[in-house]
């Protein structure tokens, strides 16, 4: 393995560290307007910094070809229907914040520019001493995330020391609240630190 890959051991993601008791909340957005959904999204934005949801408008076809679409560079179909979604989250989150209407002159801020990623993370030899993503925080508002079924990800846990897997669901996307948002709502909103493991057997 390179030696620009190997980790220090304590970036590295022990088993040990790993809080098999803890998980973050899964959020149906099906009734997208009910204040109690709405409460949940701001809570999971507070406590975790991190959230799933489901039942959130973009088709699983078109998740499905996204997966596909990165080797073709073809995702705008994806961003069409991401952005109203992350609009939404965001006006949700403002409104814990007292924000009841997002000012259009400053909408391009709080959006940011609207970047896909594609990461992959080729099967690895010796995946305990590295990782397919460093620990990091997002500097954007907030970052939707499609994972496929490698169950990689994880979150910086609430004791600040255990980190918590985010398990792969069908369908749902996770959302990460990012530095941005954290220094808007003046640390009410959490900004979650993650990473990603990588596996042996696949990417």
């Amino acid at each position: 393995m390179p030696s620009q890959c190997i980790q220090p051991k304590e970036q590295r993601l022990e088993k040990s560290q790993i809080d098999n008791q803890e998980s973050i909340p899964t959020i149906d957005l099906s009734n997208f307007c009910d204040l109690n959904v709405e409460k949940s999204i701001r809570e999971a934005a507070t406590k975790w910094g991190c959230f799933q949801i489901i039942n959130h408008g973009i088709p699983n076809e078109v998740l499905e070809d996204l997966k596909d679409a990165a080797h073709r560079y073809q995702v705008l179909e994806y961003q069409k229907w991401a952005k109203p979604l992350a609009k939404k989250l965001l006006e949700v989150l403002l409104k814990g914040l007292n924000v009841n209407e997002i000012d259009e002159s400053l909408e391009p801020l709080l959006m940011g520019t609207m970047n896909i990623n594609m990461n992959y993370y080729p099967p690895c030899p010796n995946p305990s001493i590295t990782m397919g993503a460093r620990r990091h925080c997002d500097g954007s508002c907030i970052t939707l995330l499609f994972k496929d079924d490698m169950e990689g990800l994880y979150i910086l846990g609430t004791k600040g020391d255990n980190w918590i897997h985010v398990n792969s669901i069908k369908g749902a996307l996770a959302v990460n609240i990012g530095d941005l948002l954290q220094i808007i709502s003046n640390d009410q909103y959490k900004s979650i630190e993650h990473c990603v493991a990588v596996e042996s057997s696949r990417a």
